[in-house]
């Protein structure tokens, strides 16, 4: 991975619209990025590709600023893109505005240098110049963005060796963790890009464990590509890998479908959730290995969903989301009744059924094809985390959507599509299953209330927050059941229920 200056050789026009889409996936909010060279160095050209890029758009009008000094385009992120070589005095520059527009956007501005001291700081600088029938680029820059565009490049090298190196990239999305996902496409073939660069361990918070190994969470996309191939040999919907670099974290997978689970009005499909409820009923009717062996001869020992993570995941609340509502940190008594609280409870965990967790099985990572049948109707897409723990865990994620509210019908409608599947089968304990999932949906909705404050307070993610009241309902729901009397008995008195308090 390149960590100073570094030059890129570009062929041809086309290695130059590659170039800018390698950028637009680096660049973030507040970038600035200098844009050197003499006339038709190419300049223009590669702003061109990159706000197409970013708009997702090969066809997007991107007009030269030249005489309007800066065009603004409102896309995934902002761009504002500047052209100075009309520009009369540097004074000029103080009235455009260049540090508002990087407040929150991403600045391209072609001949820089007419702007004397008057920008902020760049966060890449572009060198273009031409060299033979193509271009030589010389990048320098600051630290961070440097390892961002040569993280690009290397997933473009990566793209390369898999036979797509000429693929269009677009950004799809990124989640709560640090991956990210993007749509490659190539002679009308799409596949999904997922990079997942191995995570460092934090610090020793407990028992001289890092947070995530408490938690169990997958560093690296091993998981994903262990567990992926289990669920496809049990007859599930996972993405085939088409080329893998475990080390690098980057995959290149089948793209599933985009049908999702919602209608056109934004409301969530009760017949879709069903059906999801029914696979997890066939998905908790397998065995699955405690440990699993690919093809390939990699070997995934699939963690337990046991209490240090239920408890340190439920101790999300009284870290970030109390504070978070009440203006002030949690006194250590107060947590810790908390967790004797909910070690109550989990002991009632002893007896509840035990199967894969996916952990994450809800509306954003499932799959609706609407043209398949079976268990092929629902692509799964999100599995990395997965566990051996409550099964209800996974249907309490499904219908208490965490992006999507759930009305108490439909998500009494996908509990019993679910059971009816179980019961169909033989061998359900109905009564057992409703106390682990009432358990479960608390556990979940209580981690999640920290987690959406924790990536606005620390990751800088403020648009989790607007789920919180969803999950606040979720919540003051799913303790209602009398098996979370000494949980709900907590949160009743510290104030962080809905009016229905249970």
């Amino acid at each position: 991975m390149r960590d100073g200056p570094f030059d890129i050789g570009l062929a041809d026009e086309a290695a130059t619209q590659r170039l800018g889409e390698d950028l637009a996936l680096a660049l973030r909010p507040g970038d600035l990025v200098r844009l050197e060279g003499d006339l038709g160095a190419g300049k223009t050209t590669l702003a061109r590709a990159l706000i197409r890029a970013m708009a997702g758009d090969p066809e997007h009008e991107v007009p030269s600023p030249t005489f309007t000094l800066v065009q603004s385009y409102d896309l995934r992120i902002p761009v504002h893109h500047l052209d100075l070589y009309r520009t009369g005095a540097a004074d000029e520059i103080d009235e455009l505005g260049v540090e508002e527009m990087a407040s929150s956007g991403i600045v391209l501005v072609e001949w820089p240098e007419r702007a004397a001291d008057r920008l902020p700081p760049a966060a890449l600088v572009i060198h273009l110049e031409h060299e033979a029938d193509g271009r030589r680029v010389h990048v320098s820059g600051a630290g961070p963005a440097l390892a961002r565009l040569a993280r690009s490049l290397a997933i473009r090298s990566f793209l390369a060796e898999a036979g797509w190196g000429e693929a269009a990239r677009r950004f799809m999305f990124g989640d709560a963790s640090t991956r990210a996902y993007e749509i490659v496409e190539r002679d009308g073939i799409r596949r999904v890009l997922m990079n997942a660069p191995r995570q460092p361990d934090g610090p020793a918070i407990r028992e001289g464990k890092p947070y995530s190994q408490i938690a169990h969470l997958a560093e690296d996309v091993l998981p994903f590509v262990a567990v992926g191939e289990a669920l496809k040999g049990a007859g599930f919907a996972a993405p085939e890998i088409h080329a893998a670099d475990i080390d690098a974290g980057l995959l290149l997978v089948e793209h599933l479908g985009s049908g999702n689970f919602l209608a056109d009005d934004g409301s969530p499909v009760a017949d879709r959730y069903a059906a999801a409820g029914r696979l997890l009923a066939a998905l908790h009717g397998k065995v699955w290995p405690e440990t699993i062996t690919t093809s390939q001869g990699i070997v995934h020992p699939v963690p337990v969903y046991d209490r240090g993570a239920m408890t340190i995941e439920v101790e999300l609340l009284t870290d970030w989301y109390m504070p978070h509502v009440t203006g002030a940190p949690v006194p250590a008594e107060t947590k810790a009744a908390y967790v004797a609280a909910w070690n109550a409870v989990f002991d009632r965990l002893d007896r509840a059924e035990k199967s894969l967790v996916l952990r994450d099985y809800h509306s954003p990572n499932i799959v609706w094809r609407d043209e398949r049948e079976g268990l092929d109707r629902l692509g799964l897409v999100d599995f990395q985390d997965a566990m051996i723990g409550p099964a209800a865990y996974d249907l309490a994620s499904l219908a208490m959507d965490a992006r999507v509210t759930i009305p108490p019908e439909m998500e009494r409608a996908t509990i019993e599509a679910y059971a009816d599947a179980r019961s169909a089968a033989g061998g359900f304990d109905r009564a057992a299953f409703d106390e682990a999932y009432a358990i479960m949906a608390a556990q979940r909705n209580a981690k999640i209330l920290g987690i959406f404050v924790r990536l606005d307070r620390r990751d800088g993610k403020p648009a989790y927050l607007k789920h919180l009241p969803r999950i606040r309902a979720y919540f003051t729901r799913a303790l209602a059941h009398p098996a979370l009397d000494p949980v709900a008995a907590f949160c009743r008195n510290a104030g962080l229920l809905d009016d229905a308090t249970p």
